[in-house]
C-alpha cells in the first residue's frame, strides 16, 4: 500500500499537470513510461524467484540474506529521501515534467518511468523478501493485491479531487512503521546470512518466547507477516535489530520536515550582495 500510493499520487500529479496544461497528447507517453515500470519490476520479482529456486540451500539463504540487506538500505533511503521532500513532492514532479516536454516524447516516457520504477523495484525486493521469510507464497501475494488495488483506488480519488491528502503526514508515519518493518528485514537477513554459515553465532540464542507466542499462532503469523518477529533470535539478530532500529527510527523523528532550511537574508546581506 505504502509504496503502491507512492507510484499513484506520481501518476495523479503528472497527469492532473499535463490535463490542467492541455497537454493531452502527452498523455500516452506517460502510460507507456507507467507500464515499463510495471512490466520491470514484475520482471525482477519473476527473477528473483526463478533465480533462488535453482539454488542450494545455502546458496538460497546466502542471496536471501544479502538481497534483505539490499532491501533495508532501499527502504532507509526511500523513507529518509521521501521525509524530506514530500512537502515539494508536486513543485518537483512539474520541473521535471516541463524539461521533459521540452525534451521531447522520449524524455517524456523517461521521466514516468524513473518515477514510478523506484517505487516498483523497491516493492518487489522487499515484497520477495517478506514472503520468503513467511514460508508461504500465496497470502503474501493476495496482500500485494489489496495493497496496490487501494493504492489505485486511492490515486484515482485524488486525482479526482475526492480525497485530500497531508503527504508529510502520511510519509511520516507510515515511515516510521517502515523502519520497524526494515528492522525486521534487516534481522533476518542476518539469520539467512548464519544459516549459509556466513555469520556465526546461529545457536546462540538471546532469548525465546515461543511457549508465549508460538510461531505457527495466528498473531506469531501475523507478526512475522509484518514485523518479521522471530520468537527466538540470535543474540547476533537481536543486536542489529536493536542498533538499526534506535538510530535510524531517532534520526527520522527528529529530521526536521524539508531537511535543512535556507536561511532568507537580512535587508542588509541584500542590498550588499
Amino acid at each position: 500500500l505504502r509504496e503502491g500510493l507512492e507510484a499513484a499520487l506520481v501518476v495523479s500529479i503528472l497527469i492532473a499537470y499535463l490535463v490542467k496544461s492541455e497537454r493531452r497528447d502527452a498523455l500516452p507517453a506517460v502510460w507507456l513510461g507507467v507500464a515499463a515500470a510495471v512490466a520491470l519490476s514484475v520482471a525482477l520479482e519473476a527473477t528473483l524467484e526463478l533465480t533462488s529456486a535453482e539454488m542450494t540451500f545455502r546458496q538460497q539463504e546466502l542471496f536471501g540474506g544479502s538481497l534483505s540487506i539490499v532491501a533495508v538500505l532501499l527502504v532507509t533511503w526511500m523513507i529518509f529521501w521521501m521525509r524530506r521532500t514530500s512537502h515539494a513532492l508536486r513543485t518537483e514532479l512539474q520541473g521535471r515534467l516541463d524539461h521533459a516536454l521540452s525534451m521531447g516524447t522520449g524524455a517524456l516516457v523517461l521521466t514516468a518511468f524513473l518515477s514510478v520504477g523506484r517505487e516498483g523495484l523497491e516493492t518487489a525486493v522487499i515484497v520477495w523478501g517478506t514472503a520468503r521469510s513467511t514460508g508461504e507464497n500465496t497470502e503474501p501475494m493476495i496482500g500485494v493485491a489489496l495493497g496496490l488495488a487501494t493504492a489505485v483506488v486511492l490515486g484515482y480519488l485524488f486525482y479526482a479531487g475526492a480525497v485530500r491528502i497531508n503527504l508529510a503526514k502520511f510519509f511520516l508515519w507510515t515511515g516510521a512503521g517502515l523502519v520497524v518493518v526494515a528492522a525486521g528485514v534487516l534481522a533476518y537477513g542476518v539469520h539467512d546470512l548464519q544459516e549459509a554459515d556466513h555469520l556465526p553465532g546461529l545457536t546462540d540464542r538471546a532469548f525465546d518466547i515461543s511457549d508465549t507466542i508460538p510461531a505457527d499462532s495466528w498473531y506469531g503469523t501475523l507478526l512475522k507477516g509484518i514485523l518479521n518477529f522471530q520468537p527466538d533470535p540470535t543474540v547476533l539478530q537481536a543486536t542489529v535489530w536493536l542498533l538499526y532500529l534506535v538510530p535510524v527510527m531517532a534520526l527520522f523523528l527528529l529530521l526536521p520536515k524539508g531537511g535543512t532550511k535556507t536561511r532568507t537574508p537580512t535587508p542588509q546581506e541584500t542590498t550588499a550582495g
